[in-house]
């Protein structure tokens, strides 16, 4: 679970999602009633959600998450350990046909995904409801911080869970039983771009909220440390430089197969 800290970090750093995004899913589906995005985070996809729903769930097994997430009138923050069992969750999304869009930003590759696409299953309305998941790449910036930034990265492997795979993956591996609703399908997600203008402390910000770079800090390993830092820094070109970065991007949406 995270702590204080690193949601703090991700509320900071993370790239926000274009609104279109949101408006084309919303045409997805024939009711906009209710949505549900789960492994929220601090709700960056939840508030774009809630611009086309009448009401929005944000649920997160990590409460430091919840407690950071962005307000909105529409969306309801929820704290969902992971000992909930799968009625209560089902309960308190909605009950079984209730929901209209399901979204997972970013999040897809850290869930027991039999279990969630058994939830899924149960509490999208059929016909007419619909999933979407995506996530994204590592930001680029130009060919001398890639290549720093890479070295950097493989340092963290270790640390992450195997899952992660899926991101490397662009989602292309990632089970995902669902019919395509011509948003990607399973072995072949669409693929976007994120732009994003940021300046080192953000990258920085980012890079200390990556669960691994938590994980190797408790086993007494300082993936960040001051030399690391300082060669990040001067292949970025100095701290109060902004540049643009670009983070390749993958979706996938689909609905209930039958």
């Amino acid at each position: 679970m995270a702590g204080m800290y690193e949601a703090d970090a991700y509320l900071n750093a993370r790239p926000t999602y274009p609104c279109e995004w949101f408006s084309k899913l919303a045409d997805l589906t024939p009711n906009q009633t209710l949505a549900w995005d789960a492994g929220t985070g601090n709700g960056q996809a939840a508030i774009g959600v809630a611009e086309h729903y009448e009401r929005v769930i944000a649920t997160d097994v990590s409460e430091a998450q919840i407690k950071n997430g962005l307000p909105h009138p529409k969306v309801d923050y929820i704290h969902t350990p992971i000992s909930m069992s799968e009625d209560e969750l089902v309960s308190l999304i909605g009950g079984d046909g209730s929901v209209d869009l399901i979204t997972v930003a970013t999040a897809l590759h850290w869930f027991d995904l039999p279990s969630f696409y058994s939830v899924v299953n149960r509490v999208l309305r059929k016909p007419g409801g619909v999933i979407a998941v995506w996530s994204y790449q590592l930001i680029t910036v130009d060919p001398v911080f890639d290549s720093i930034m890479k070295r950097f990265v493989d340092t963290t492997v270790p640390f992450f869970n195997p899952n992660i795979r899926y991101v490397k993956d662009s989602y292309s591996t990632i089970p995902f039983p669902f019919e395509s609703v011509g948003v990607g399908s399973e072995g072949n997600p669409l693929m976007l771009e994120l732009s994003q203008e940021l300046s080192f402390d953000g990258v920085l910000m980012d890079l200390r909220s990556w669960s691994a770079v938590s994980k190797a800090k408790e086993c007494g390993v300082d993936l960040l440390s001051e030399d690391v830092v300082k060669e990040l820094l001067n292949a970025w070109g100095g701290s109060n430089l902004i540049r643009t970065v670009t983070r390749k991007t993958f979706m996938i949406a689909g609905k209930p197969r039958g």
